[in-house]
């Protein structure tokens, strides 16, 4: 490979290699302590350095090396997010220097200290995100200022246009075009890969693009990928849903509003609750995805990501308005959120029961059925003239008669191929340690058992729930069953298991 003309001999400029750090979506550079573009720039540990290469251009946070062995004097190394950014090769130089003065985050410390974000001002901070301009820490910042319901509507509606606007945006040729979503903290939820094939057998226009898991065992990204392909870009995606009406795939290939993916990377950890950004993020994928008519599910229970009826309310309200606000047709659904939805938790175990539902197993679980039926029905009565009350009859049958089940293999083809998820290699059966009936289920700890099994890494890991509320339970009787793909994950697994009580609470039989 060759280096560019003239820049290996321009004092700004290093020698990159891939460093084979992981540092998640976040771009790091390392460059010694005694490099000398480090000392003539006043470059120090944590400095926001431009990395340009090739034409293309990145920002980077500088983590400095002591151990020189690990880098030449002319070296600077890159982590895998810079690398892949920069569409760096072997043998490129870069030239390092500062970049430009971030004016936007003047912005963000006036929201810190509670003034109200003009729509501008708003842009202006969505930009620079979308651009890769904040750190770790300036994006922490405006994630901070905004949480606890410090945005208003105003606010709110201004953060979703900005979303939409930086990034690419869909259009279809036919309307109605229909999404749905959920906000999450239910395991096993995987409602999409049942309702997108019988909306798409119906008729209707459904390119779903989901998310990947970040602290959950699951995403139905994550989940689809063990059946077909999903890392499909725009072109290939227009393909399958002009050829079947309706897709599942990554969200995370394609930029529709990117500054949503950077934002998710630092909330998620911090685990700070904001409603206008929550709202924001999903209603700008939808209506980046080109989405006409939504219908959100908002499932609460006390161990869900929505602990009362009174905060979904809140939060329903701010979803319609802010949607109406831009044009989007939004419709919210309440759901149960007390306990898992089918029995699988992890990405293999999950689209077992998808397909089970959708072969129309006599052992697929029917919760998860109900559940899809009545999110494909509200669907279906929101983006078309049938009578209220009759979607779920019309999705019923849809999926009784086998055209769901047909529409989703077809999906599938057209993204790539279909192909049955895995199995894992290891197990552990959790049982009942007394007679009595299932009064409580911690989601949280759950899903947690199924993450240290190996979940999402490991497609196959996580668990199987056998034990749903208000089922008795005999002494002895599998509650349920880990999986994992190695003899390590499944001992960490059972190790946090033993240190937690109460993960499945039973109550004495009512006499």
């Amino acid at each position: 490979m060759q280096t560019i003309p003239g820049i290996s001999s321009n004092p700004h400029a290093l020698k990159i290699r891939r460093m084979g750090i992981d540092t998640h979506q976040e771009p790091v550079i390392y460059m010694r302590a005694d490099c000398h573009i480090c000392r003539s720039e006043g470059f120090e540990a944590q400095s926001r350095v431009l990395i340009t290469s090739r034409g293309h251009a990145i920002i980077g946070t500088l983590n400095v090396v002591t151990d020189n062995r690990l880098l030449a004097p002319d070296e600077a190394g890159l982590s895998n997010a810079a690398w892949r950014m920069l569409q760096a090769h072997e043998g490129d130089y870069a030239e390092l220097s500062h970049p430009e003065p971030l004016e936007s985050l003047s912005h963000v410390r006036a929201k810190a200290y509670g003034q109200r974000l003009e729509d501008s001002q708003m842009t202006a901070i969505v930009r620079d995100i979308a651009e890769g301009r904040y750190s770790e820490l300036h994006l922490s910042a405006f994630v901070t200022a905004c949480a606890g319901n410090h945005l208003d509507l105003g606010e709110t509606v201004a953060l979703t246009r900005a979303m939409v606007e930086v990034g690419e945006r869909m259009t279809w040729p036919l309307t109605p075009v229909v999404d749905k979503h959920c906000v999450g903290g239910l395991p096993g939820n995987r409602t999409t890969l049942l309702v997108v094939p019988i909306v798409a057998a119906y008729g209707l226009t459904m390119p779903k693009t989901s998310s990947r898991a970040i602290t959950s065992p699951a995403g139905t990204a994550d989940t689809m990928e063990t059946l077909a392909p999903v890392n499909l870009d725009i072109r290939a995606i227009r393909r399958v849903v002009e050829r079947e009406g309706g897709c599942i795939v990554w969200g995370g290939a394609v930029r529709l509003s990117p500054a949503d993916d950077i934002l998710i990377r630092v909330e998620r950890p911090l685990e700070l609750d904001s409603a206008g950004q929550m709202v924001a993020s999903v209603l700008s994928k939808k209506l980046s995805a080109g989405s006409s008519h939504v219908v959100i599910d908002i499932p609460v229970g006390p161990t869900a990501k929505v602990r009362s009826r009174e905060t979904a309310r809140t939060l329903s309200e701010q979803m319609i308005e802010v949607g109406r606000e831009l044009g989007l047709n939004v419709c919210v659904a309440v759901t149960d959120g007390t306990q898992p939805v089918g029995r699988g938790i992890g990405p293999a175990l999950e689209a077992r029961d998808a397909l089970a539902v959708l072969r129309g197993d006599n052992d697929a679980p029917q919760d998860l059925r109900e559940r899809s039926l009545a999110l494909a029905g509200e669907i279906l009565e929101l983006a078309t003239n049938i009578p209220t009350g009759t979607g779920y009859d019309l999705a019923n049958a849809i999926l009784s008669d086998g055209r769901a089940w047909q529409k989703f293999q077809a999906i599938c083809e057209a993204q790539g191929g279909m192909r049955e998820p895995p199995h894992s290699r290891h197990t552990h059966t959790v049982t009942a340690m007394r007679a009595g009936r299932v009064v409580r289920i911690d989601n949280r700890r759950l899903a947690r058992i199924a993450k240290f099994a190996g979940a999402p890494t490991d497609p196959a890991a996580g668990l199987d729930f056998f034990a749903p509320l208000g089922s008795s339970v005999d002494a002895g009787q599998p509650l349920f069953t880990i999986h994992a793909e190695s003899p390590g994950e499944l001992a960490y697994a059972r190790e946090y298991l033993a240190s937690q009580k109460d993960i499945v609470v039973l109550g004495d039989e009512e006499a």
